[in-house]
């Protein structure tokens, strides 16, 4: 990395650790001479050929590497892809001051809370979004409001020696949003107007033309829709969708509904929101036991499994698990959400199990009843006429939401001087006259699967891959008194004799060739390994997973 030099220009070094290039396990490090300050630690949800893994984490090996060098950290809002990986995260650095906002730091202590970490192993501190503090000797940091889909939400201006940074953190410019805190487009017009040297912006909606659809008109649809249901509403929506699921309690309200909160995750951020004053209930919520003398048309529950999770509460009920609850014909099921990519198999399998049972389902893109908490092009281009960056580093996106965020910049009447497309890792210097990447840092993916944490890999995730593809073949040798081969498949074949018995034909001639030849054991095994590897492809095809063992 680059030392502390007088003669030359001061530079400030962007790192992305995740986020860049993708959506998910946002972490940036910046870096000024021998100091570094992080921004968010975020989680990331698998796709379904990284089977069995439960969570992504991003890997942190510079920041463990130059841990003396960590001044502080400071997270931009309260949802998974933002704090999720801080329980794995802060246990193996330094302790050093957290800032956030109320709502993201009581999320954060519920995190921690439930891995065990005490208030005393954290340095927590909670500010508002209109606070200004130091970092270190080289780091301010200035929040400033943005609505998105969680209260509490800030974006940041960093100002260091080498120039100033802004950055939006997740935004849309949502005109009515449910708290009627806008976002704080004047102090991103005043920081353009005092000169930003670089703007990091959210791109994931940047092919999309427009406005993304404020929470008012959602609010209003689901209205609409909760209007017209006879029997029980069940209602799903992301947990953290505090805004929306406090839009959800006033329709209750409205429409005479008692809510009843099922599933951990809603009752925790619930529990959070009103902690901080983000939520009030008008009517006190409900259990189970209190409703089952009432109404069905007087009852709206408010549940988990917006994403088609398999223990969440609406898979419970799509597939008849759930210990207290059965749906019925007559019950209505809204689903105020889209599948995050990677998960629309699994929303679509609860979907038609709802239909099976005779319910009334509704979702998108059918009705109009969720709404991207992310901002569309004329949002996007919004902040860049008023930030005026004289560089640009499009965040928050896969590559082609990235490159097309940089085109819509180039179309503006004063387009940044330069743009980059990073990728997770990159080192970007940045002066008042330089803007480029100069050399790259470990970074990518850490997998969390049950207790294990960076214990599976990519290689292991192939292998099963493979097993589920192909099956597993196990080949067992035993070598005294008479050499035998028992072969054991799963996933492979139907039960068929003749096969394993060729199988054990095969092994066996490779065994005795080797035996001859007075081979080491481990020799044999790789002839008995290679010989049956060929002769299963030949005869069906297929490349099962083979474990060759061999007892003496």
């Amino acid at each position: 990395m680059t030392q502390p030099d007088d003669t030359k220009t001061p530079h400030l070094e962007v790192i992305p650790l995740g986020g860049m290039g993708e959506i998910g396990k946002n972490i940036t490090a910046y870096r000024y001479e021998d100091e570094i300050m992080v921004v968010d630690a975020g989680l990331a949800f698998p796709d379904s050929h990284q089977m069995g893994i439960d969570l992504i984490i991003p890997r942190i090996d510079y920041l463990q590497q130059h841990a003396g060098l960590i001044k502080g950290w400071i997270l931009t809002h309260g949802h998974e892809d933002h704090i999720g990986g801080l329980p794995y995260i802060l246990p193996r650095l330094p302790k050093v001051p957290v800032y956030g906002a109320p709502l993201t730091l009581g999320l954060v202590r519920e995190k921690l809370s439930e891995f065990g970490i005490k208030d005393h192993e954290t340095d927590l501190r909670e500010v508002d979004l209109n606070a200004k503090f130091k970092i270190g000797k080289h780091f301010e940091i200035e929040y400033f409001r943005m609505t998105h889909s969680i209260p509490d939400n800030a974006g940041y201006i960093l100002t260091t020696p080498a120039g100033r940074v802004l950055h939006t953190g997740d935004f849309k410019l949502d005109e009515h949003p449910a708290d009627g805190k806008l976002s704080d487009l004047g102090r991103i017009e005043q920081a353009g107007k005092d000169g930003v040297l670089l703007l990091i912006s959210d791109s994931t909606n940047a092919e999309r033309p427009g406005r993304t659809p404020s929470e008012a008109e959602i609010a209003v649809n689901l209205e609409d829709v909760i209007a017209n249901c006879k029997g029980r509403v069940f209602l799903t929506t992301f947990a953290s969708q505090v805004n929306r699921i406090q839009n959800i309690l006033n329709i209750a309200h409205r429409q005479s509904r008692r809510v009843i909160m099922e599933g951990r995750s809603m009752l925790k951020y619930a529990q959070v929101a009103q902690a901080v004053g983000h939520m009030t209930a008008p009517d006190p919520f409900l259990t189970n036991d209190e409703v089952a003398g009432m109404q069905d048309q007087q009852v709206l529950y408010i549940c988990t499994g917006s994403q088609g999770q398999p223990m969440s509460v609406l898979s419970r009920l799509a597939f008849g698990n759930h210990a207290k609850i059965a749906l019925r014909r007559g019950d209505s099921v809204i689903l105020s959400s889209n599948p995050i990519p990677g998960n629309e198999e699994a929303v679509n399998l609860v979907i038609n199990r709802l239909y099976e049972i005779g319910v009334d389902v509704y979702y998108p893109p059918a009705y109009k009843i969720h709404a991207s908490g992310h901002g569309s092009q004329e949002e996007l281009a919004t902040i860049l006429n008023l930030a005026r960056p004289k560089f640009f580093l499009p965040w928050h996106g896969e590559p082609r939401h990235q490159i097309n965020h940089a085109k819509l910049a180039q179309t503006l009447p004063r387009p940044p001087k330069r743009t980059l497309i990073a990728k997770n890792g990159d080192v970007i210097q940045l002066s008042a006259d330089e803007f480029k990447v100069t050399g790259t840092v470990p970074a990518g993916a850490v997998y969390v699967d049950g207790l294990g944490v960076g214990d599976i890999g990519d290689d292991v995730l192939l292998d099963r891959v493979n097993m589920s593809q192909e099956g597993i073949l196990i080949m067992t040798a035993v070598l005294h008194p008479t050499p035998h081969v028992e072969v054991v498949s799963r996933g492979f074949v139907r039960a068929n004799r003749d096969l394993d018995n060729q199988i054990r034909k095969v092994a066996l001639e490779a065994i005795e060739q080797g035996t001859r030849d007075k081979k080491r054991l481990e020799d044999v095994r790789d002839d008995m390994y290679g010989a049956v590897r060929r002769f299963v492809r030949k005869v069906t095809g297929r490349n099962p997973v083979l474990i060759p063992l061999i007892v003496d």
